[in-house]
């Protein structure tokens, strides 16, 4: 009885051992595939126009009477607006700026009688923001208009005085996102085909940040190391999906 009993239990611990052999056989086979993969990008790209305008109307007045001063930059202000509106700028888009002086003589750095020039300078900015962009585009090539009639423009110091948007990313999201991800997918399927493999399934996947620059920008930026994106009205919208595939 014990005889038999014991090659009972031989054979259990034998067949116990094939079997845990067997499946740990196949776990490692099943690693080892698992531990094949590809990573692979995909890319979606647009071209989108701006649908946001911001244009800074800048102009200066340099005077030694303040109040004489004042009252010109007023004049200049209404001629402004005023011909904003004659072409067709709505009075909601345009945005007067409160009007700042600089008084030379309290510059400790200059002598302003020596260098024989006004003594106040006052500055007005009147602002458009718009989603009309074709109209103040157009409006903005028309400045000499406003020469004509006496008043000066200066340059903007604080960058380009015209400024383009594109507001509606959300839009276009999911599109690009699925548009990318296909991208990836594709690209992982071309990589097992041409190495005699199959495609597995997606073990992660990341989305990178959208980028909005202006079309002739380059991605890399000038000087600065920045890419414009207000300059244009045409923008470059882009997003990369960066995906990892098993591979069978």
């Amino acid at each position: 009885m014990k005889t038999k009993n014991f090659w009972i239990i031989a054979v259990a611990l034998v067949l116990s051992f094939g079997i845990n052999a067997l499946l740990i056989g196949k776990a490692l086979q099943r690693f080892k595939m698992d531990d094949r993969f590809v990573s692979v990008k995909g890319l979606s790209e647009r071209e989108v126009k701006a649908d946001l305008v911001v244009w800074n109307i800048q102009t200066r007045i340099v005077n030694d009477n303040l109040l004489e001063g004042s009252d010109k930059i007023e004049e200049a202000k209404n001629k402004i607006v005023e011909f904003l509106i004659q072409k067709q700028i709505s009075k909601d888009d345009i945005i007067i700026e409160g009007s700042s002086v600089i008084d030379k003589r309290a510059n400790q750095y200059e002598n302003y009688q020596q260098m024989n020039t006004p003594r106040y300078l006052i500055t007005q900015i009147i602002q458009i923001r718009s989603s009309n962009v074709d109209l103040v585009q157009n409006v903005s090539r028309m400045t000499g208009e406003l020469l004509q009639a006496g008043v000066v423009i200066s340059n903007n110091e604080y960058g380009n005085p015209i400024q383009y948007y594109f507001t509606k990313l959300n839009d276009i999201k999911p599109e690009m996102i699925s548009e990318a991800t296909q991208k990836a997918r594709e690209a992982a399927q071309k990589f097992a085909t041409e190495n005699d493999s199959k495609l597995g399934r997606l073990k992660k996947a990341n989305q990178g940040l959208f980028t909005i620059v202006d079309r002739t920008a380059s991605l890399s930026g000038g000087e600065g190391g920045y890419a414009s994106s207000t300059v244009d009205i045409y923008k470059k919208v882009r997003v990369v999906i960066s995906a990892e595939y098993s591979i069978k």
